[in-house]
């Protein structure tokens, strides 16, 4: 991002070093400093807008600083750490040339990990790996980074853009990050509050999120699947399939945190690879299995798309990618109208879609079994 170092690891911005070997050999070899410091001062005011109190100092340090006196809050502070990337919805951004969107994916990732086991989201730094480093675009894909950190109530503490032609061609980037969260101790959610007769309630992701592009790159773009342009426009999703694909990644950290501070959050899940029953299960015990109605919601018609295009069976669509469920939370039955209520306050989109039940089977343990079939599917 150049928060820290703006240029390649070990040459911060303003280096001395820039003014023989950044604009002679290091420049012939086509790495610029001149352009990272021109991407610092493009990001500058996003950076800033990414705040908290408890940070110190801005753009430009050897490392983010954050005030941990914050802590003494807590009775026993457990910190929580996550660390993530895009994958390959990168290509969609920069087949598009649209980098603005792209941060909210890679906070979405990072930060709603940090949030399942209760863990309030401090703050994160990126990594920016491109072939050549052109200000605006990363001034954009850092915009969106700050803007998702904003929505998630987390500090944009630091980052790194590194330059490596040869490696990435000239407009090719990837993006990564990381992230530091706290929760109290005896607040933290995961499979040994969960009980039998909790509900399971889903929340709307607000599209594919930031998996399983190979599969749907595969169906809709490749010559073996329908090979369509990422401009053509699709009747059924009311919209160019590019800016379909590109749809940023739901944070529901602040939304997670409301809930949960109802007191009848148990546990949680992200749904991201490996798709639904596969990430719940995570937050299950072992002797418990949970149960899911598909009938209870309409996934977005970009998963019936590729599900009905690449002849792509519902199990394997499941297995692949969120089917419209981006969060779920394990609640404990007399609290569910209260956590319902504190997701549409918050905006998020939410329902019971089943139940958590004793393994009956040793089959069943820890399992997660969806059942029934999606409406119109």
């Amino acid at each position: 991002m150049s928060q820290t170092h703006p240029t390649a690891p070990g040459v911060p911005s303003g280096s001395s070093a820039g003014a023989d070997t950044g604009t002679s050999a290091y420049a012939a070899a086509g790495v610029s400093i001149e352009a990272a410091d021109a991407a610092v001062d493009l990001m500058r005011a996003s950076v800033e807008r990414a705040r908290r109190p408890e940070l110190i100092g801005g753009i430009g340090g050897f490392a983010g600083l954050f005030d941990a006196s914050a802590l003494t809050r807590f009775e026993r502070p457990v910190l929580a750490t996550s660390t993530d990337g895009v994958g390959t919805k990168v290509a969609i951004a920069q087949a598009m040339d649209v980098h603005d969107t792209i941060g909210f994916d890679l906070v979405g990732m990072v930060v709603d990990d940090l949030v399942v086991c209760g863990a309030e989201p401090l703050f994160m730094t990126d990594y920016i790996a491109t072939g050549r480093v052109v200000p605006e675009r990363i001034a954009a894909i850092v915009k969106g980074i700050a803007d998702a950190c904003v929505e998630a109530g987390c500090a944009l503490a630091g980052g790194e853009t590194a330059e490596h032609p040869g490696l990435l061609a000239p407009d090719e980037y990837d993006v990564a990050g990381a992230a530091t969260g706290v929760v109290e101790g005896d607040r933290l959610l995961g499979p040994a509050r969960v009980r039998p007769g909790d509900a399971v309630v889903a929340m709307a992701s607000s599209g594919l999120h930031s998996n399983g592009y190979s599969l749907v790159r595969h169906v809709l773009l490749g010559e073996q699947g329908l090979g369509w342009s990422l401009d053509r426009h699709v009747p059924e999703l009311g919209r160019t399939l590019g800016e379909e694909l590109l749809e940023p990644t739901k944070v529901y950290a602040k939304a997670c945190l409301a809930a949960a501070a109802t007191n009848a959050v148990h546990a949680m899940a992200h749904v991201t690879g490996g798709g639904l029953a596969a990430n719940l299960a995570r937050s299950l015990p072992e002797e418990l299995t949970a149960t899911l109605e598909r009938g209870t919601w309409t996934p977005g018609p970009v998963f019936d798309l590729v599900r009905t295009a690449g002849g792509v069976g519902v199990e394997d669509l499941e297995a692949t990618l969120n089917c419209g469920v981006g969060m779920v939370a394990v609640v404990a039955p007399e609290g569910v109208d209260a956590v319902l209520g504190v997701l549409a306050e918050q905006g998020v989109r939410s329902w019971v879609a089943g139940e958590v039940m004793p393994a009956a089977a040793d089959a069943d343990r820890g399992a997660v079994r969806l059942v029934g079939r999606h409406p119109g599917w």
